[in-house]
């Protein structure tokens, strides 16, 4: 390889001055280089490269906010999560108290309905009929009276002779009259 730089190097000293000036190397590279910023400025990519970085900016910025509110939402101490679980804690908490208040007040209703209530209402009950069954018994024991009254019933005057058992009886006028007196008596029972 250096043997054909050699050779490209003695033909380029060959050449006439004119061509050799026009193959300098620095003047080349500054006209290739000013040939391409031009293409580059004309190409419009400065002008990407501006949006791209106001892009670039605006994320970075966006992901900054989101990181600080990322932090805000799970910090342990103060963030949306740690009073999103107070909150429930305090929540769960009130609910059991509230649950054991209830159960406390059921027990003591059950306890007085057992105690009071049903002693109480079996009491009522009782008193209920027991006027109930006086108050009844008093009309039935009124209606009666006011129909029938007691009256005397006519003792007959005469009754045929009766046939005597027994001889003294016959003989006997207090007997006889006991005889006498005693279907009066039983009639009045027999009403």
């Amino acid at each position: 390889m250096r043997e054909y730089l050699r050779a490209l190097e003695s033909r380029i000293l060959a050449l006439p001055s004119e061509i050799r000036t026009g193959l300098d190397p620095k003047e080349i590279a500054r006209l290739l280089g000013e040939s391409l910023r031009q293409q580059f400025l004309h190409s419009g990519v400065p002008d990407t490269v501006k949006a791209l970085q106001a892009t670039s900016a605006a994320m970075t910025s966006a992901q900054r906010e989101l990181s600080t509110a990322l932090r805000g939402l799970s910090d342990s101490q103060g963030g949306v999560l740690a009073q999103v679980e107070r909150a429930n804690n305090r929540l769960e908490y009130s609910l059991e108290r509230r649950a054991k208040t209830f159960d406390a007040l059921l027990h003591e209703w059950k306890s007085d309905l057992l105690r009071i209530w049903i002693p109480l209402i079996a009491g009522a009950a009782m008193l209920i009929g027991l006027f109930g069954g006086m108050e009844i018994q008093g009309c039935r024991d009124a209606a009666p009276t006011a129909v029938t009254m007691p009256t005397e019933t006519p003792v007959p005057t005469a009754q045929p002779p009766e046939a005597p058992s027994n001889g003294a009886q016959a003989d006997n006028p207090k007997l006889r009259g006991k005889s006498r007196e005693k279907p009066g008596i039983d009639a009045m029972h027999e009403r």
